[in-house]
């Protein structure tokens, strides 16, 4: 039976549950044990699809077409694995599935509530992935902080399973925060303390102490939160503010994190640890020999985490061109034919984001003018390669009209238009093109020569194409199309030779690029970069 560890948070949010349940993740791998990790999300949307990327950052999808939470991106970027529709779940979902079996009469006329019945799903949830059979440990991370009235459900499912498994195979992770105050010159441990009290008041006593903190803990300090908390001095574990996340599991492994739970579950920590691959992408992640600026034009940089998968592949190819990426977020609505050499005239290179809908589509089409006709490299994922069509259309091949019909339903010209599977669609959530899908490239391409191969497999979230009607005249003129999916001939890469590096892709490689293996259009890109920097 594989050995469960559960990661809750208290005090806040934002305290980086994820991370810490990714380094842990990662050590245990390192170590030789099969491991995953799986997210449980409180809110009661069904999943994050249809969420605005303001509310929760970006969705992100996982092969076989969920979307899901974005820390399932820390996972599969810590882990080098792919996660499922399995490793998400949500109380939408949760509660979705008990009222469909009350309604078709599984429960034989009980009245339905949540104990036993939503704790039961959720401990099932919990639980599925064992019956792959291919893991020694399975992680999950609930969402929300301890004392949240959403979140309760599923700390009395913790509770019961510490029970149904018994104590040497189920082990509880609290992550809190211990706050300094700068007019006393002191770290105060009083909120971890109530964060406890509020598990324990579930039934659940927290087996070890991650302590989020921007100062080191001292002996004395640990020792208090130890005999407050109800915890071994040993368990208490600092886990201080770092440089960049991918520090974290190192720092993680000084605390000994990865021994005290191993020890913990009665499993063997002599296996050898083996974190050379690790250690050598931040050796070239911190030891940079050159430097980039490439602009982020999109229309969420506000948050962050709205493109979040972009911002850690440029991580990933930066260390691997040894190249620091400086990225530069900026707001599509901001530019304008007036001022677009102003903002983009010093950078190396730009990607234009993702997103849907009509807003900030007028700056990205400037921009991609823009570079596209000072030569400057660039790169356009998803809507960013639908809006390099439209400009294209625009400016070379004169069709002044043409557009999108997501942002123009009634063009004259509709270079990108609604997909033949999507016209009858009226549901809004998980009904887009989503998941992993074939594409041939072309020989010779400057996608081709990055992947170094011809076929490939990657991952969608779209409703809307290239037209097929405008092919040949967009590859008469000069843009062609470089990678085709087999299955239904839709254009997925678009290119122009005559350019240092203009690619245009309407699949997500964001979502595949993992710090040990970085994805190639992403290295292609910042390589691009990096020799039109010296060009120059």
């Amino acid at each position: 039976m594989a050995k469960h560890i559960f990661v809750t948070g208290g005090v806040t949010s934002s305290l980086g549950k994820g991370i810490i349940a990714a380094s842990l993740a990662k050590l245990l791998q390192a170590r030789g044990y099969k491991v995953t990790i799986q997210k449980f999300d409180p809110y009661i949307n069904v999943d994050p699809g249809t969420l605005n990327p303001y509310e929760h950052g970006e969705c992100y999808v996982t092969d076989d077409g969920a979307e899901t939470d974005l820390d399932l991106g820390h996972y599969e970027r810590f882990l080098n694995i792919s996660t499922s529709q399995a490793n998400n779940v949500t109380t939408g979902r949760i509660y979705q599935t008990v009222i469909n079996k009350e309604r078709e009469g599984v429960y034989l006329g009980k009245t339905v509530q949540v104990i036993p019945h939503i704790t039961d799903e959720i401990k099932h949830r919990v639980r599925l992935l064992e019956d792959d059979g291919n893991y020694d440990i399975i992680l999950t991370e609930i969402g929300g902080t301890v004392g949240d009235i959403e979140s309760l459900p599923y700390v009395e499912a913790l509770r019961q399973l510490r029970l149904d498994l018994g104590i040497e195979n189920c082990l509880s992770i609290h992550l809190t925060l211990i706050p300094y105050l700068s007019a006393a010159k002191e770290l105060k441990t009083k909120p971890t303390q109530h964060s406890v009290k509020q598990l324990l008041q579930a039934g659940v006593q927290p087996d070890i102490l991650v302590c989020r903190t921007e100062h080191a803990l001292s002996k004395e300090i640990r020792n208090k939160l130890a005999l407050f908390c109800n915890v071994q001095k040993e368990s208490v574990i600092e886990a201080r503010d770092a440089e960049s996340i991918y520090d974290v599991p190192i720092l993680m492994y000084k605390e000994k994190l990865d021994k005290i739970v191993l020890k913990k579950l009665n499993m063997k920590v002599g296996k050898t640890l083996d974190l050379d691959a690790w250690k050598g992408f931040l050796g070239r992640l911190k030891n940079p020999t050159r430097e980039v600026k490439v602009a982020l034009v999109g229309k969420y940089n506000e948050l962050q985490d709205a493109y979040k998968s972009i911002h850690e592949a440029f991580v990933h190819a930066g260390a691997s061109n040894e190249c620091k990426v400086n990225v530069l977020p900026i707001h599509s609505e901001g530019i304008t034919k007036s001022n677009v050499e102003e903002i983009l005239g010093q950078v190396d290179g730009i990607l234009v984001a993702p997103g849907f809908g009509e807003r900030g589509i007028k700056g990205k089409l400037v921009a991609i003018e823009y570079v596209r006709s000072n030569k400057i490299p660039f790169f356009g994922i998803c809507l960013g390669m639908q809006c390099a069509v439209v400009e294209f259309a625009n400016n070379v091949l004169g069709l002044k009209s043409a557009a999108s019909v997501e942002v123009k339903p009634k063009t004259e010209y509709p270079v990108i238009h609604l997909m033949e599977s999507q016209k009858n669609v009226t549901k809004k959530g998980g009904t887009m093109r989503l998941g992993s899908y074939k594409c041939k490239l072309e020989k010779g391409s400057v996608s081709a020569k990055a992947y170094g191969k011809l076929n490939i497999d990657e991952r969608h979230r779209h409703r809307f194409e290239f037209n097929n009607k405008y092919k040949k005249q967009f590859e008469k003129h000069g843009m062609m199309s470089t990678g085709i999916n087999p299955d239904n001939n839709l254009v997925e890469i678009i290119e122009i030779p005559d350019h240092p590096h203009f690619v245009g892709v309407q699949f997500h490689p964001e979502l595949k690029s993992r710090a040990e293996n970085p994805h190639p259009l992403f290295v292609s890109f910042v390589r691009a970069c990096s020799e039109y920097r010296r060009n120059k």
